[in-house]
C-alpha cells in the first residue's frame, strides 16, 4: 500500500566517532541535564509532523540508546540501529528501518537546536520538488584556496548558503537515490544532486548549529536555553 505524503518518517543520524570532542562522546554529553541526543529526539517526538523516528548510533552505542529511549518514553522511536561507514552508509542504514511513508527528514543528531516551524519550513519546500535542505546566507567572505593556500577566486557572496540539516526528501526518491549512488558525498541533498534531481533551499537559523568541538556545547546549551524561556 502506499503511504499517504502526509506521513513523515525522521532519521536522527549520530553514529560519529566525535573525534574532535577531546574524547568525550558528543551524543550523550549533558546538556540541561540531558544528553545532548535527548534534546534532538525529544523536539522530533513532540511534532506532530512526525510519526516516526529511526536513531542510528555508533554500534557500541546502541544499547545506550535503546537504554534512552525507554527511560524518556519516546514512543515514535521505533528503531534504534548502527550506523556505517560513512555517513551516507548510515543514513541508509536507518531508511532500511523505516517503514514505508510520504516524507523522510533527515537530521542531525548533534543539531539539537531546531524547532517546529523550521520542520514545517522544510516540509513546505520540499512540497515544491520532492527535497529541500535547511540553510542559511552566509556572513563572512568566502575565499577559494589553491593546494599552497593562494587565493584563486571569491565568489559571490549572495549566492552562498550554508547547508544544515534538517534535510526533506519524498521518501521513495531518497531510498532510490541511496540504492543507486555509490560515491561519497557530504550529505543527503547532494547524492540527489547528483543523481539530477532539483533540491530547494529554505530557512534554517544560525542558531541552528552542529555540535562538533566542546565549545559548541556551552553555545548550544545557551540556545536550548533561551528557547526554554520563551
Amino acid at each position: 500500500m502506499t503511504a499517504p505524503l502526509t506521513d513523515v518518517g525522521a532519521i536522527v543520524v549520530a553514529a560519529g566517532r566525535s573525534t574532535r570532542m577531546g574524547g568525550v562522546d558528543k551524543t550523550f554529553a549533558p546538556i540541561l541535564g540531558l544528553p545532548l541526543i535527548a534534546h534532538t529526539l525529544g523536539r522530533l517526538e513532540s511534532s506532530p509532523r512526525i510519526s516516526q523516528i529511526v536513531l542510528v548510533l555508533a554500534e557500541d552505542s546502541v544499547e545506550r540508546g535503546q537504554e534512552l529511549v525507554r527511560r524518556q518514553n519516546y514512543r515514535k522511536v521505533a528503531q534504534v540501529c548502527a550506523g556505517g561507514q560513512r555517513r551516507q552508509d548510515s543514513v541508509r542504514n536507518g531508511l532500511e528501518q523505516l517503514a514505508p511513508c510520504g516524507w523522510v527528514i533527515v537530521h542531525d543528531g548533534a543539531r539539537p537546536c531546531f524547532d517546529e516551524a523550521m520542520l514545517q519550513r522544510g516540509l513546505d519546500a520540499a512540497a515544491e520538488c520532492g527535497s529541500a535542505v535547511a540553510g542559511v546566507p552566509v556572513k563572512d567572505t568566502i575565499k577559494l584556496v589553491s593546494d599552497e593556500q593562494m587565493v584563486s577566486d571569491t565568489p559571490d557572496r549572495s549566492l552562498l548558503w550554508a547547508a544544515q540539516t534538517p534535510q526533506v526528501f519524498r521518501y521513495g526518491l531518497l531510498l532510490e537515490t541511496h540504492r543507486t549512488h555509490a560515491g561519497d558525498v557530504t550529505d543527503d541533498a547532494a547524492m540527489v544532486e547528483a543523481q539530477g534531481h532539483p533540491v530547494k533551499m529554505f530557512l534554517g537559523a544560525y542558531e541552528n548549529i552542529k555540535v562538533t568541538t566542546a565549545g559548541d556545547l556551552i553555545i548550544a546549551e545557551a540556545f536550548l536555553k533561551a528557547s526554554s524561556t520563551t
